[in-house]
């Protein structure tokens, strides 16, 4: 039976990424030698590296200024990260779901944080609107997607101060201006690789203005100095990156990718509207066009489970809610096929017909 993988992370990577990645657990770019096993230091795999932050800064048009790492750690490890290199006396952040709340608690260690707005009393389902932002910030921070709770900040905001993101779960989903941006990071087991390699695009002039000293590893100007060499890199996750990025090109790039994905969200929040079992969780100009949340309507409650047993024996994986959240959750990141959305809304509608 096909699988059709909804999974939030690590999730669906491309029959491109892992039919080329699994022939380099064979052979590695002709070596004889597995890339599970190759040195990171030889030429064919800085040749990998290389290749992999060209093809972020194409994609992406980073323009000159920024610089392109691979690191360990995932967003957690970034929630530190970013506040040791860039809060010197006060961040502000915006508090918009469980990782946010996260990348605040982080950041109190070191320095002042305000939090400029919440949307935690109303179980984060929506973004917060009128906030600002003290223009003597160091910086502010934001979520752009919220994978637990399927709210999505589609667009980069104009600020007086330094603009840091997280985009774990919504980066090469549709274009960004990274002008705007001072650092962008974002774990790569959603929309990139798998869990395992991290990546971070900093400007580096907003780099060394922090009266603290910065542990060597925990510096990002360590590892744009040692093109992310410094220590020994995620190998395997990189090279598979790598494959990644060489399909977004294959597609037409980050623009294509964003009518794709605009579409398949489309298809599924429509039938969500329609089907009367089902209703979605989070205000409709925040919806998310990577997490598609969603429960039974109030009527059907009792039907979850069953729903949930119908879809699973229909091939649908990873559609059950988060654990704080519950019903349902499709993750629909930018290698899921338009069918596998096509197969789910079939089933909500038989569902339907049954009940």
């Amino acid at each position: 039976m096909k699988k059709h993988n909804f999974s939030a992370g690590p999730s669906i990577l491309s029959e491109y990424t892992i039919r080329n990645s699994a022939d380099a657990v064979t052979d590695f770019s002709g070596t004889g030698l597995s890339i599970l096993e190759i040195s990171h230091r030889s030429k064919e795999f800085v040749a990998v590296c290389d290749e992999a932050r060209a093809k972020v800064k194409a994609l992406l048009d980073v323009p000159a200024g920024y610089e392109v790492v691979f690191l360990g750690g995932g967003a957690s490890m970034q929630f530190c990260m970013a506040p040791f290199n860039l809060l010197n006396t006060k961040a502000s952040y915006l508090d918009t779901g469980t990782w946010a709340s996260n990348a605040i608690k982080e950041a109190k260690l070191f320095g002042t944080v305000e939090v400029v707005a919440s949307s935690k009393e109303a179980g984060y389902t929506f973004i917060p609107k009128d906030y600002s932002v003290a223009d003597d910030s160091d910086y502010f921070h934001f979520t752009s997607n919220n994978t637990i709770y399927g709210t999505e900040m589609r667009y980069d905001p104009d600020m007086k101060v330094r603009l840091v993101a997280d985009m774990s779960s919504d980066i090469f989903s549709r274009p960004i201006d990274v002008s705007k941006y001072d650092l962008i990071y974002a774990g790569a087991q959603k929309n990139l690789a798998p869990a395992g390699v991290t990546l971070v695009i900093v400007r580096e002039d907003a780099l060394g203005h922090v009266g603290r000293s910065i542990p060597t590893m925990l510096d990002y100007r360590t590892h744009i100095k040692k093109e992310s060499m410094f220590n020994t890199p995620p190998v395997f996750p990189i090279f598979a990156a790598l494959q990644t990025l060489k399909w977004y090109e294959t597609l037409g790039g980050v623009a294509a990718i964003e009518k794709m994905n605009i579409e398949k969200a489309a298809i599924l929040y429509d039938e969500i509207d329609r089907n009367k079992l089902f209703r979605g969780t989070v205000a409709t100009e925040d919806r998310s066009i990577m997490n598609v949340c969603f429960v039974m309507a109030d009527e059907y409650k009792e039907l979850e489970a069953g729903f949930g047993a119908f879809a699973s024996a229909a091939g649908m994986v990873g559609i059950k809610g988060h654990r704080s959240v519950g019903g349902f959750r499709a993750s629909l990141y930018n290698a899921l096929p338009k069918n596998s959305v096509e197969a789910l809304v079939a089933k909500m509608k038989e569902f339907e017909k049954q009940h």
